[in-house]
């Protein structure tokens, strides 16, 4: 008999490029540079899909999704955010809280996480409360502290329904 609860982690990582929307968390932030990637490259969103899927045992994002479809390019992750909810749901599993952190030197995100956090949570089916959302940066190390690249990781809890 499988657990009652089951916890799940997810890690994602996009280069920095030009000329391109920066979306993290699905909210737009303006910037000179975006993320590179097949969908909107919201590291943040794939982050959780890859949480949430770990934890119901299920394969990553790129599974369901991927890059090599032209039916997801440019997608609204947010949109991915769901299929995942629902394809967890199929399963008689539903999130029941997530916390992520995500990694960049800019642009500066403290001021969005609110407003980040109630697109995750409508994404998601959850409570805003049941979100939680850090940022920090990288002490100007790797690429990431370099701005080559934004990171996140996020863990994820699911439930039996």
């Amino acid at each position: 008999m499988s657990a009652p609860l089951r916890i799940g982690h997810g890690y994602d990582i996009h280069r920095t490029v030009a000329g391109r929307p920066l979306v993290l968390g699905g909210v737009k932030f303006d910037s000179p540079f975006g993320l590179d990637g097949h969908s909107d490259a919201d590291a943040l969103t794939h982050a959780i899909c890859d949480a949430l899927l770990g934890a119901a045992g299920l394969p990553d994002i790129g599974h369901f999704f991927p890059n090599t479809d032209p039916a997801y390019k440019n997608i609204d992750s947010q949109l991915l955010l769901q299929r995942v909810v629902a394809a967890l749901r199929e399963r008689g599993w539903a999130p029941a809280n997530i916390d992520a952190t995500l990694i960049a030197e800019q642009p500066k995100l403290a001021p969005r996480l609110a407003e980040m956090k109630t697109v995750l949570a409508r994404s998601a089916g959850l409570a805003v409360d049941a979100i939680g959302l850090k940022a920090t940066t990288n002490e100007g190390s790797d690429d990431i502290g370099r701005g080559l690249a934004i990171a996140a990781h996020a863990v994820a809890l699911i439930q039996k329904v």
